[in-house]
């Protein structure tokens, strides 16, 4: 990595789902690469990119790679950017056992902005037991002892009205330690 660069990871949401908004990871590359970014590698088929680039932003960076995505393939794709150091917190800051758990079970949602307790006050924690949920740094940790797609917790969490006005997307705990990992340089 060259002096005075931070690697990121680019996490685009609702990208190669269910055949939607199909975006080959190939082509996500080579797109970041005529950005000008350096050392472009993708993880995965959902949408993780790790990057490196010189200016810090990270909305700015979001922003400038959401419009290309647009620009390229014709619709609209939001895109979330986290330097290591944020990324690295995330996992230290579980409030699950995550190493006693199956990554199935553990899943982390990223927000574009923070979020306070308000914005989920009106879930009944207790009615979802043993499902729960935490909130942190602008992500929060969800337990799903079942998994993400027998969660009812979850499909409370998703719906619009929980993430109005942000722009949230999930990752399961392979891929949010993952993506510490590869942007540790």
């Amino acid at each position: 990595m060259t002096e005075g660069m931070t690697t990121y990871a680019a996490l685009l949401r609702g990208i190669n789902v269910g055949g939607n908004k199909k975006v080959p990871m190939a082509e996500l590359r080579t797109l970041m690469e005529g950005l000008g970014y350096d050392g472009v590698r993708t993880y995965l088929q959902s949408g993780n990119a790790v990057f490196s680039g010189g200016h810090g932003d990270e909305d700015a960076l979001a922003a400038e790679l959401s419009g290309a995505l647009e620009k390229r393939f014709g619709f609209t794709v939001d895109v979330l950017v986290r330097d290591h150091a944020y990324l690295r917190a995330v996992l230290d800051a579980c409030p699950f056992p995550a190493a006693e758990l199956e990554a199935k079970q553990l899943h982390a949602t990223y927000f574009s902005e923070p979020v306070d307790a308000e914005r989920f006050a009106s879930i009944d924690q207790q009615a979802f037991l043993p499902e729960e949920f935490r909130l942190g740094d602008r992500v929060l940790y969800l337990y799903a002892p079942d998994g993400l797609g027998r969660s009812k917790l979850a499909e409370t969490l998703s719906k619009p009205r929980m993430s109005k006005g942000i722009i949230a997307t999930t990752r399961n705990w392979n891929t949010v330690t993952k993506l510490a990992e590869l942007t540790s340089g």
